[in-house]
């Protein structure tokens, strides 16, 4: 069994969304670890497009790697509890701190560029999947779990709201 770029590609992006999911979770302060989310959701949107799904990895960087992490910033920004926090965060803040996610993220993308400058897509033996075949069965089988998602996202929403908030 041969591996093509596009498969070995997908191995690679895989094992940098495990390191960095591990130094999410190993990671002393938010900061970090928001760094690395990123970087992580990042590899996981390659694998998507690795594996015929491109809209799927579209959605997994606009939505999680844009939308949620700017969410993830304002609540780590909101809970900023004065001076001593301000210091903290400069001190977390140092261009030592973003090496290890831009490490990642710069061995994701010299992966992709490997991958599209011989001109490898994803395996041939896969079937792209198009926004509307991805509507039919979120609204189709699976309305339910999608509703129960969204009310879910909101409850969170309100949490995160009245904890935010200040007396």
């Amino acid at each position: 069994m041969t591996l093509s770029a596009a498969n070995l590609f997908f191995y690679f992006a895989a094992l940098i969304a495990v390191v960095s999911t591990l130094f999410v979770i190993t990671g002393k302060n938010p900061v970090h670890a928001l760094l690395n989310l990123v970087v992580s959701l990042l590899a996981v949107a390659g694998m998507f497009f690795m594996l015929g799904a491109p809209f799927a990895g579209v959605l997994e960087v606009i939505v999680y790697a844009g939308a949620i992490m700017v969410l993830f910033v304002f609540v780590v920004m909101m809970l900023n509890l004065g001076k001593a926090t301000t210091e903290q965060e400069r001190a977390w803040l140092k261009p030592r701190s973003w090496l290890a996610p831009a490490a990642l993220a710069g061995l994701l993308l010299a992966g992709l560029l490997t991958v599209l400058a011989g001109g490898g897509g994803h395996p041939a033996a896969l079937a792209e999947v198009d926004a509307k075949q991805v509507g039919i069965v979120l609204f189709g089988p699976y309305l339910l779990a999608v509703e129960l998602a969204s009310m879910l996202l909101l409850a969170a929403l309100v949490a995160a709201y009245h904890l935010g908030k200040h007396d």
